[in-house]
């Protein structure tokens, strides 16, 4: 499908890519790693004819429908909302039905029949007459609720509308999809319903991104984009992360004998360049010293850049670290972000705060950290308790113009300073040596600034951090380095990511917010999702608020005990009371396995004039059928199931 041929690009004097070959075949599932700044993206821009190339080409067989994610979406009009923007995710499909609906006044005429029914069949093979359901779908999938699809698109943030963006290229069904970091605008549940989405894609797939979690579960090729060149590991994340070290071994043993080799052609030409008896010696070696320097072997950016990070024990404190109770935030006065929030964290707990985007995650961080003070309620640090607070915007809460020592110098002069012997100390602790120093911020790599911003973090010496998405910026090895340190910490966490991976890791428990309030769960992600499945709530947000195996934060107080003559009444009561819904719901039911049953003979009939055609047989025809049976089975199918949960849940 694409074929990369010897793609050179060229920044000034900066070669991001050099001879790039590689193919990506129709069916390939591929993620795109590397380093930051490597050309992972400069890769999608050649495809979609934003960018050209220095030397080279791409060849684009079959004329695919391709779909991408654009940077700065923008709505048609004032008045365009949600929906509508999603819905324009195929292009010329809102034209196309106009004039259908315009052809169908008058279907008399041979001619406008004739292009109605070709109308038809091209709007159909676009999916045009089920691309509201998905649509929605997808919308409902990355967290926005049904009564936002009548907003206007205008008057949503720049990370929503990327959102909606996102839910536009998925339910248009592209035959080739390229995602460049997808997850860093979603929060964790989104992410979770993204991996599901786009598992059951049956297209060609590019990936570009650091998430591990979405890379081991959707692909099967790894392209590394690092140093200028691109590789093709033919397996998954797992097996390139392999493949890589063993590669990285045999490259630089092969770096090292060509070094030596150079090395030793140099000093025969620095000896007797001079000397007329050699000359003609020393200018062949010279030679060959300059067709060395033209194929010169480059070890990866992720080896020459790695650091370490070692985080510091925390300073002691008292076993409660943090306390709420009835916690109330609003900004306006009018609208509570946060109401009635009650729990508490531990000394050593290591805590994710899971949640959709907009719930107050960043807000109570926030007031954790005392950057913002509560508007009712209680909010209470523990004995002792120092908070380490890094936000989402870390990168630009750093200097960029400061070098590295400065910035570090002055958050320990600030905090009591010391010998500038245990300073240096501290520097070289988070990977940081007497070349690094001297560098302005602003040149930093992802992972060396959050290792800045950790080294400032500490100097402070905090027993409780509190993290907010700390690996929005690092790369594959970056997460795994904050990971494994995080991991080895004695002290006390609570963090907000969308990195399953990397939450399924570090965390020990899990605080989930909702619509419907805070929950705790004292295991760590996989308990947390397993108790949501064994509630019935799968991936949907109420339910995991109505996990019932999850401690609650606050249990109501209980009222006075009841005579059993009086508790049997108000059962009675209780059950007229839900008598109709339970009425509707197992209607609901029935109707499904009744449509489920009639769907599912069709299907067979369907399948069975594929694999026992006929001689009039319209293969065309009957596969579009076996594919709007399977959509409509699994429509009703999820109808039963969520009829099937309620009724369970009132029964209960």
């Amino acid at each position: 499908m694409l074929d990369f041929r010897n793609i050179s690009v060229h920044y000034g004097h900066q070669d991001v890519l050099a001879d790039v070959t590689f193919r990506v075949n129709a069916g390939d599932r591929v993620g795109v790693v590397g380093p930051n700044g490597s050309g992972k993206s400069t890769l999608f821009k050649i495809v979609l004819g934003e960018l050209g190339t220095d030397k080279g080409e791409v060849i684009i067989e079959g004329s695919p429908r391709i779909g991408w994610t654009r940077q700065n979406p923008e709505p048609d009009s004032e008045s365009e909302t949600l929906l509508e923007y999603a819905l324009r995710g195929i292009p010329g499909l809102s034209e196309m039905e106009a004039e259908m609906a315009e052809l169908e006044g008058d279907l008399q005429d041979p001619a406008k029949m004739k292009r109605y029914g070709e109308l038809q069949t091209a709007f159909e093979h676009l999916g045009g007459y089920d691309i509201e359901t998905r649509v929605k779908v997808a919308l409902g999938g990355l967290g926005f609720a049904t009564d936002e699809f009548s907003k206007p698109f205008k008057s949503f943030s720049g990370g929503w509308r990327m959102r909606a963006e996102l839910s536009r290229v998925l339910a248009s069904k592209p035959d080739l999809l390229l995602l460049d970091e997808p997850s860093n605008y979603l929060d964790l549940p989104a992410v979770d319903w993204l991996q599901k989405f786009l598992k059951a894609y049956d297209g060609t797939l590019m990936l570009i991104s650091h998430d591990r979690y979405l890379l081991r579960t959707l692909t099967n090729i790894i392209v590394e984009v690092d140093a200028g060149t691109a590789t093709r590991y033919e397996g998954n994340l797992d097996y390139y992360l392999t493949e890589r070290e063993v590669r990285y071994e045999h490259l630089k043993a092969a770096k090292e004998n060509q070094d030596h080799h150079r090395e030793q052609l140099q000093r025969f030409v620095d000896r007797f360049r001079a000397q007329a008896t050699k000359a003609a010696q020393a200018q062949s070696r010279q030679k060959l010293i300059d067709k060395i320097d033209e194929a010169r072997i480059v070890l990866p950016k992720r080896y020459t850049q790695s650091g370490r990070l070692r985080l510091a024990p925390p300073p002691p404190s008292g076993v409660e670290m943090f306390r709420c109770e009835d916690l109330v935030f609003s900004y306006d006065g009018k609208r509570n972000i946060l109401d009635g929030v009650t729990f508490n964290i531990s000394r050593g707990d290591k805590v994710a705060l899971i949640g959709y985007n907009g719930l107050g995650k960043t807000t109570l961080m926030r007031i954790i950290a005392g950057t913002r003070a509560p508007t009712g309620g209680k909010a209470v640090l523990g004995h002792n308790v120092v908070p380490g607070y890094l936000s989402q915007e870390f990168a630009e809460t750093i200097p960029p113009d400061v070098t590295v020592y400065r910035n570090a110098k002055n958050v320990w002069d600030a905090a009591g300073g010391g010998p500038e012997k245990n300073f240096r100390n501290q520097l070289g602790a988070f990977g940081f040596d007497e070349n690094d120093v001297e560098k302005p911020a602003g040149v930093l790599s992802g992972g060396e600034k959050i290792r800045l911003a950790f080294l400032r973090l500490f100097l402070a010496a905090p027993n409780f951090l509190l993290l907010d998405e700390p690996t929005t910026h690092l790369d594959l090895d970056g997460r795994r380095l904050l990971q494994d340190a995080l991991k080895k910490y004695t002290g006390t966490i609570l963090l907000v990511s969308h990195d399953i991976e990397f939450v399924r890791e570090v965390a020990t428990s899990v605080l989930e917010i909702s619509r419907d309030g805070i929950r705790q769960y004292p295991g760590g992600y996989d308990y947390y999702m397993e108790k949501k499945r064994e509630a019935g709530g799968g991936n949907k947000e109420q339910g995991a608020a109505k996990a019932a195996s999850a401690k609650p934060v606050q249990s109501p107080s209980p009222g006075p005990a009841c005579d059993p003559k009086e508790l049997r009444r108000q059962r009675a009561a209780e059950r007229a009371k839900i008598a109709p819904k339970v009425k509707e719901l197992k209607s609901t039911m029935e109707r499904c396995e009744k449509k489920i049953d009639e769907l599912q003979q069709k299907l067979d009939a369907a399948s069975k004039e594929l694999f026992e055609p006929k001689p009039t047989t319209d293969f065309a025809a009957v596969n579009r059928e076996v594919r709007t049976l399977q959509f409509e089975i699994e429509r009703y199918t999820a109808d039963w199931e969520a009829a099937g949960t309620e009724l369970e849940s009132l029964q209960n």
